[in-house]
């Protein structure tokens, strides 16, 4: 992986963090968001770590060129709470993961593994901050294709959208983590979506969820 931050002595922490799990390696660092595209384009990594505020090309701009240019490197964007304004930018760019900054380093080095593995993670503080913003000034999606999903696959993209993991809502639910990651699969192929975030976004446009919804 490779992690860009324009903080030195931050991003030298991460790297050795993540260097000193057994079955991750940074290959690559960078203090800007060029570097950050540079990097991802030369080396493939299965995923780079991203700041947002960056010089010159910002993690935004970087994420999605990423996106386009090396697509089969994904993105997990370090945010911190002042950066609420930028994250669903970031998520529509092709982000597949959101950890806050201040994460136990055993939190990041998950984060890593899940979204390397093609899922993709969400922090629940990111999400209720964000997802509150993001809701109250909605694009437009068409609603209709709720219709197209049984009440139990609303149950669980409802509960997809709040952050909470596949276990949690099997104990929600009374169902079996495998019976929700099977849920989660069917709901993805009908929304047209790559991820849980995307699905999550999509719960948002369509009004399925709004802030305060219970």
């Amino acid at each position: 992986m490779t992690v860009a931050d324009d903080q030195a002595v931050v991003r030298a922490g991460i790297a050795a963090v993540l260097n000193a799990e057994p079955d991750l390696s940074v290959v690559g660092q960078a203090a800007d968001g060029e570097a950050a595209v540079a990097l991802a384009v030369s080396l493939r990594p299965d995923v780079a770590l991203m700041d947002i505020r960056m010089p010159g090309l910002d993690g935004l701009r970087a994420t999605a060129r990423i996106g386009a240019e090396a697509p089969g490197t994904r993105v997990v964007v370090l945010t911190t709470f002042g950066l609420d304004e930028y994250v669903f930018s970031a998520l529509r760019a092709g982000a597949g993961g959101f950890l806050l900054k201040d994460a136990e380093p055993e939190r990041v080095a998950d984060a890593v593994r899940v979204v390397a593995s093609g899922d993709a993670l969400l922090d629940p503080g990111v999400t209720r901050r964000l997802i509150d913003r993001f809701a109250s000034e909605p694009e437009p999606r068409d609603a209709a294709v709720l219709g197209t999903l049984t009440r139990r696959e609303t149950e669980v993209l409802t509960h997809v959208a709040r952050g909470l993991t596949n276990a949690e809502i099997g104990e929600v639910l009374r169902i079996s983590p495998s019976t929700v990651k099977d849920h989660v699969a069917v709901i993805l192929a009908k929304l047209g979506v790559r991820d849980r975030l995307q699905a999550t976004i999509a719960a948002y446009e369509t009004g399925l969820i709004r802030p305060g919804r219970r």
